[in-house]
């Protein structure tokens, strides 16, 4: 439908807006016949996609199903790609152009020529078969669109009934495996790079593409797994009989296929977006495929160079790569090659090192490398101007029973270079790190690890100046430093989560972070580790941060009550009570958490009395009651617990 228009309007606008354009046709206009005309034949065909793709958006839904609409929307389709892949093209050649010396500009100004007289002859060429696309519209189906309707199934309504970009939106959710919980944080990402939710005048792309995301929970078209404490979605699936239409949808459309092991020995050459589940090296093609946009390999068993070798070599244009949760150990140094990729994910998976190379991928936007071997970044990281989300940890104790069970990596000395930067998490604390994030203003959510006291104070100064910080965490240096947060003041009134790690310092809950007059109202999740304190953490902040909606306490006290006042936290969601050695008794007073869905009480050794009053907690839909002293069970079983609790959807005792 429209969405194929979308991505090709989106290609020639970025394009456009480039300032290599005028380049290009300052040094080779003279030589290349449609060049100096190449920015108005764009904007024609822009034009055109634009108005053809708002025909289309105005359709009926039983028209779209008329044999003479779908001629023409296939051939709009099929025309949206050669727009697609000749503008990928052009910017693949513009940018090495770029940055090629005089001297070599020199001896391969031939070689250009050719290149972009190819590119303006195509382009000339494809205005001329808009022009017949347009013929056709007009002068041939729209008597069809007067005959009586068809009868739709109501799951094509639904997606007949979405905007343009909503259904590209909506068909990569199919690339997905069966079941597979989605992350929003990730999943928005994915759409960003693709180039289906761009900013508009008041909104980012992560913004528009949040929106979107919004439109499909709306609409019944994805399914809620979790909310955040924002009451966001958080994460999400497609049921399965949606994305049983959705695959059907993209095949037929062209727009990206999802298969198992296999698939790529069957693959069509124009597969634009390809999703495998369980990938080995004996599944690679032998064959190019030059339109592949997005590879999505889940669970890989390969753990060689051969599959990625294989890809990168035959698809240049490459936007998307995620291979999260697969055995590969060792990115191949081609990924240089991939001018246009925008997405790298390798979360859990087993490489030890990213080649220096990849300072080469100008058009990076997300690069998440968080929980495998890397220990540190490439040394030309810092050239990526484009990129909005660098997430990197390496876990060293995966059991978390360690204070550092994670691990940053070492900050690059040019940070604040990235001005793009949206996500900068796990960095480790360094003298000079304070003075890098005043100067990155669209930072949204930092975490840093091995804060001390020497850097802690300027530090956290710099922290409170960052204008859209929302989520912070802080993890001390070793279990015996205490933080001091007393000159972490934020200006920005977005910062809702904290997450701090490490003993407290004495007079913490008198800083202004944890002042209900000052930032304590404005905090919705909140996550101490380590605290080490001497009193009742339930009693110190209730009063102060009255409006969280999510806690977490984890070694975070050594007293042997816990004590929940009567009304306190009455918008808490989620209690987590983990590794509290001495408590022995949990007190819950009359009408306190009236909003609670999730308790976890895990690892309270002596906790052998059942928490008074547990069974009023009636919004309650999941209670964890694990690895407490022996007697609690006996005691939950004597008192009948299990049939006072019978509201409680999920029950683990």
């Amino acid at each position: 439908m429209a969405e194929v228009a979308f991505v090709a309007i989106s290609k020639i606008a970025t394009a456009l807006g480039d300032k290599v354009m005028d380049e290009v046709k300052s040094k080779l206009s003279e030589k290349v016949n449609y060049l100096r005309a190449l920015p108005e034949n764009l904007e024609d065909v822009k034009m055109d996609l634009e108005m053809m793709s708002c025909v289309i958006k105005d359709l009926g839904s039983g028209d779209l199903s008329k044999e003479a609409v779908q001629v023409w929307i296939g051939l709009l389709r099929k025309v949206s790609f050669r727009v697609v892949d000749v503008m990928d093209k052009y910017s693949y050649h513009a940018f090495q152009l770029q940055k090629e010396s005089l001297f070599t500009r020199f001896f391969k100004g031939g070689y250009y020529v050719k290149v972009f007289s190819d590119v303006a002859d195509e382009v000339v060429n494809i205005k001329n078969e808009i022009q017949k696309v347009k013929d056709l519209l007009y002068n041939q189906f729209r008597s069809e669109l007067l005959k009586t309707d068809d009868v739709q199934a109501i799951l094509k309504l639904s997606y007949n009934d979405l905007p343009g970009n909503l259904r590209n939106c909506f068909l990569y959710c199919s690339l997905f495996p069966e079941d597979c919980t989605i992350a929003r944080e990730s999943l928005v990402r994915q759409w960003v790079a693709e180039g289906f939710a761009m900013a508009t005048k008041n909104n980012t792309p992560e913004d528009v593409a949040e929106l979107n995301l919004m439109e499909f929970i709306t609409r019944n078209m994805l399914q809620v797994v979790d909310y955040d404490e924002l009451d966001r979605v958080s994460t999400c699936k497609m049921h399965d009989i949606v994305r049983d239409l959705a695959l059907s949808t993209a095949k037929k459309e062209k727009f990206g296929s999802a298969n198992h092991r296999g698939a790529m020995l069957l693959m069509e050459k124009d597969v634009r977006r390809l999703s495998s589940y369980g990938w080995r090296d004996s599944d690679s093609s032998t064959e190019d495929l030059p339109c592949l946009r997005t590879i999505m390999s889940f669970e890989a068993v390969t753990s060689t160079t051969q599959m990625l070798s294989s890809i990168f070599a035959g698809s240049l244009y490459l936007t998307v790569l995620e291979l999260q949760d697969s055995a590969i150990t060792e990115v191949p140094a081609s990924i240089q090659n991939l001018f246009n990729l925008r997405y790298i994910g390798l979360r859990r998976t087993m490489v030890k090192s990213l080649p220096d190379c990849i300072e080469k991928l100008s058009n990076l936007q997300t690069l998440d490398i968080k929980q495998t071997k890397i220990e540190k970044l490439p040394r030309g990281i810092a050239k990526l101007k484009k990129l909005r989300h660098l997430l990197a940890d390496r876990v060293i104790d995966e059991k978390q029973r360690s204070f550092q069970y994670f691990v940053g990596v070492q900050p690059p000395k040019d940070l604040s270079n990235l001005l793009e930067l949206q996500t900068l998490e796990t960095v480790e604390a360094s003298d000079d790190l304070a003075d890098q994030l005043e100067k990155m203003n669209r930072l949204q959510s930092v975490w840093i690890g091995n804060v001390n006291a020497t850097h802690s104070a300027k530090l956290f100064c710099s922290l409170s100046k960052v204008p859209l910080l929302s989520s912070l965490l802080l993890n001390a240096c070793d279990v015996d430093q205490p933080l001091s947060l007393e000159a972490l003041n934020p200006q920005s009134r977005q910062l809702h989560r904290l997450i701090v790690r490490g003993r407290w310092a004495a007079g913490m809950l008198q800083c202004p972070m944890f002042q209900f007059d000052g930032h304590g109202k404005n905090l919705k999740y909140l996550a101490l580790s380590w605290s080490c304190l001497v009193e009742d953490p339930l009693l110190l902040l209730a009063p102060q941060v009255p409006n969280l909606t999510y806690l977490s306490l984890n070694k975070a006290s050594s007293v042997e009550t816990l004590v929940v006042s009567d009304g306190c936290f009455p918008k808490l969601k989620t209690l987590v009570l983990k590794n509290l050695e001495n408590v022995n008794k949990i007190t819950i007073g009359k009408g306190a958490l009236q909003s609670i869905q999730g308790l976890y009480v895990v690892t309270l050794p002596n906790l052998d009395k059942v928490p008074q009053d547990i069974e009023y907690l009636t919004s309650l839909k999941k209670l964890w009651l694990l690895y407490l002293h022996g007697n609690f069970k006996v005691q939950w079983c004597e008192n009948g617990m299990h049939k006072k609790m019978a509201h409680v959807l999920e029950l683990r005792v």
